[in-house]
């Protein structure tokens, strides 16, 4: 049949379909090339072919080929070989192609054309090119709809996503499970549980509900909408949840604040055998660290070496951050070292370890070494690296960083970089110097304000703060925790009749205070408390431990700072309404209840550890001869023989 030059065409396309069915693109290749003539079915067998190896640079170069030999595509040729130029980023060539789809006027006529051209414009966000092409649709159908909906999805323009598939429903089109997936996800991002709930409504009357990508969908849709619980019950109809299903379930979960929950579930993926991939294991990472779960996170790290993640720079830059969230620095420096690649992720994550453990020179350090990596800073190094200065009071060192990066013309400094700056000098006590900086920055936010005056609380700066303050209720007369930290100054110095003013202006506001908290983990489960809490079980017990701490520090040196309490009472009362803060009675509790007295307490705050704990901590763990490590909102206090890690700078 080879030396015989393929008489027969049919013979030729015949043996070209045989090779491209038994995978054999490479001897298809060469019965074609050596065809004298061949039909556009083979033609587009073979671009096809190209396109579904991935191999898309040889099919548009192979339909190129068929243009130039005076082979006018058909419907077949353009609806696939969109999808080639968008998969190698070609949009001229995309739109060449367009044109030869209107000189034959397939663009409206056909819909699988059309419906491909729309998705290609989608893929390069042209979507006002897409919603054009959509619009000269003669007899649009689910798939062309379908084509426009999820364009605006993955576009981010979730309300035009909606709109058109209201004009879908009301032309009397029904929905296909893509279709539910795409508006679904869209109802999630604009946080529509109604309308999220109407849809699921009508899935269920389509029959879709079992379909694996609707059910996923409703998934995120309910825990993007905050229904965390209705989520849950969507999952337990699943009759065999897949690794996507899991996955979004966990992710739900932790995003919502159930951590816990979500290494519950983790745990039974574990059991049903459903294999994790790096964004599971990336997400429940997330959940060890957020309420520093150490064991559990231990756990997780087994688990990605056993499924070989733990070098991929994902999963290992989750790890770096659970391990510096639990203050275990040591552990996510191991991590660091031993990943195979390395780009801004993991090194974002090893930098803002080191800030928060207070570890500014070793931030400084891998922030100057990332030259040599060959890896660019973005937005996120740069906070990174000026929180690793503020926390460690390197003022010198940070302003040599921020003034560098300002003379880069590729790097664009953003209100963040400029509030860890105005943070930086304003802790150190260049209050002026970081309020000049403010006023350089193009209409500052709040958050630029607060940060002056959160310094101003610390440092006693009675006029500065009314003027951040004035400037903070100018943008935003509604901002809750400029009144508390002006509350907060005022009771500081005494001025008891300004907090009452502040206070009563708060009520009026409806504003409700956080309370603060503290937890710890003991046995594998975590315990939480509040100020004066006795609700916990063992509440007498620790209540005794605590008296006895207290005593027992008072003898070596400690001396309560009445200082500060923030209400107006008696000395004795504001002595033992410090007594009794939560992080006290974490501590207490965990020296009741720890049986390897050589083991390091780790203690857990929402807020920022005031100065009277810090000092009650110091000098407990010189007393009892144990390592205590401390989170606040703010950082890490490692705190041994009476000597804190921050240096009582914080």
């Amino acid at each position: 049949m080879m030396k015989s030059g393929f008489p027969h065409l049919i013979l030729g396309n015949k043996l070209v379909d045989a090779f491209l069915k038994c995978g054999s693109i490479t001897d298809a290749s060469k019965i074609f090339d050596e065809m004298p003539h061949r039909h556009i079915v083979t033609w587009n067998s073979m671009i096809a072919s190209y396109i579904r190896h991935e191999r898309s640079k040889e099919a548009i170069s192979l339909y190129t080929r068929m243009v130039e030999e005076g082979v006018f595509p058909d419907e077949f040729t353009l609806s696939i070989v969109f999808k080639a130029f968008s998969d190698m980023g070609l949009l001229h060539g995309a739109r060449i192609a367009h044109g030869r789809a209107l000189v034959s006027g397939l663009d409206a006529s056909n819909v699988f054309v059309a419906s491909s051209l729309v998705d290609v414009y989608a893929k390069f966000g042209e979507m006002r090119d897409a919603h054009l092409v959509s619009d000269r649709i003669v007899g649009k159908d689910v798939v062309s709809f379908t084509a426009l909906i999820v364009g605006y999805a993955q576009c981010g323009q979730d309300r035009e996503a909606l709109e058109v598939f209201t004009n879908m429903l009301k032309e009397g089109i029904k929905a296909n499970e893509y279709t539910f997936s795409s508006i679904l996800v869209t109802c999630g991002n604009l946080n529509l549980p109604i309308n999220g709930k109407l849809i699921h409504n009508i899935i269920v009357k389509s029959g879709f509900e079992s379909v694996i990508a609707s059910q996923t969908s409703l998934l995120t849709m309910y825990s993007r909408c905050g229904l965390i619980d209705d989520s849950l019950e969507v999952f337990d109809g699943f009759l065999s949840p897949n690794q996507v299903t899991w996955t979004s379930l966990i992710v739900g979960l932790v995003q919502n604040g159930r951590e816990e929950t979500a290494f519950s579930k983790f745990r039974q993926m574990i059991i049903q055998s459903a294999n994790p991939n790096s964004f599971t294991l990336s997400s429940v990472l997330r959940a060890c660290s957020s309420i520093a779960m150490l064991e559990q996170g231990k756990q997780t790290h087994s688990i990605i070496m056993k499924f070989g993640l733990n070098r991929d720079k994902f999963t290992g830059a989750a790890l770096i951050d659970f391990y510096g969230k639990c203050g275990i620095i040591q552990s996510a420096k191991l991590v660091f070292d031993r990943l195979s690649e390395f780009d801004a992720v993991p090194i974002n994550s090893m930098i803002y370890s080191y800030a928060q453990n207070g570890c500014g020179y070793e931030a400084i350090e891998l922030f100057h070494r990332m030259k040599d990596m060959v890896v660019e800073p973005n937005e996120v190094t740069i906070v990174s690296v000026l929180t690793a200065c503020s926390n460690s009071g390197l003022i010198r060192e940070g302003l040599q960083i921020f003034t560098s990066l300002k003379k880069k013309q590729n790097i664009e400094l953003t209100r963040d970089h400029y509030a860890c700056m105005v943070d930086l000098l304003a802790r150190g006590g260049r209050l002026k110097e970081a309020e000049i900086l403010i006023k350089q920055v193009k209409n500052p936010d709040v958050i630029l304000w607060r940060t002056l005056l959160n310094a101003c609380r610390i440092h006693g700066e009675i006029e500065m703060a009314k003027r951040a303050t004035n400037r903070v209720l100018e943008i935003a007369p509604n901002d809750e925790g400029t009144h508390i930290l002006l509350s907060n100054l005022y009771a500081s110095t005494g001025d008891w009749s300004s907090v009452i003013g502040i206070k009563s202006t708060m009520r009026e506001m409806k504003f409700k205070k956080n309370p603060a908290m503290s937890w710890i983990e003991v046995d594998r489960k975590i315990h939480t408390f509040m100020a004066g809490d006795d609700s916990n079980s063992r509440s007498k017990e620790t209540h005794q431990m605590l008296e006895r701490l207290i005593e027992t520090v008072k003898k070596i040196g400690y001396v309560p700072d009445t200082r500060f309490v923030l209400q107006n009472m008696e000395e004795k009362e504001k002595e033992k309404s410090l007594y009794y803060h939560s992080e006290k009675l974490a501590i207490a509790f965990a020296l009741c209840h720890t049986t390897d007295m050589a083991s390091c307490i780790r203690l857990f705050k929402n807020l920022r550890v005031c100065g009277d704990c810090h000092s009650w901590i110091k000098y407990v763990s010189k007393a009892v001869g144990r390592d205590i490590v401390a989170r606040d909102a703010k950082r890490f206090h490692h705190i041994r023989d009476g000597l804190c890690s921050c240096g009582d700078y914080w």
